[in-house]
């Protein structure tokens, strides 16, 4: 076993590492939130970054997707009890964050 294996770092940040996956998981966590609605509530990542990125939390078991039998096609993303744990130990982080922007 790695040593990032056995303090629980490698593992999670496998899973919510880069740049986007933490913004992500912030939004749906609120609410599911549709595509476009993700699109517009995380600036700056292309189509085909959040697509990814929503394909990877999805098998991870952190996002459910949700498709509605409809005309045109309603997606929807929402949050798993694991993806809400996951969300639990991102809190500190973002609170750590906002204290350590407002130093600089």
């Amino acid at each position: 076993m790695k040593k990032d294996d056995e303090c629980g770092l490698g593992p999670a940040f496998m899973v919510i590492g880069g740049k986007w996956k933490a913004l992500i998981l912030w939004e749906i966590n609120t609410e599911p939130r549709r595509f476009g609605e993700l699109k517009r509530l995380v600036p700056g990542i292309s189509e085909k970054m959040l697509i990814q990125q929503l394909r990877e939390l999805e098998q991870d078991g952190i996002i459910n997707r949700k498709v509605f039998n409809e005309v045109p096609p309603k997606v929807e993303y929402s949050i798993t009890s694991l993806g809400a744990s996951l969300t639990k130990a991102i809190i500190p982080l973002a609170e750590w964050g906002q204290k350590y922007s407002k130093k600089s």
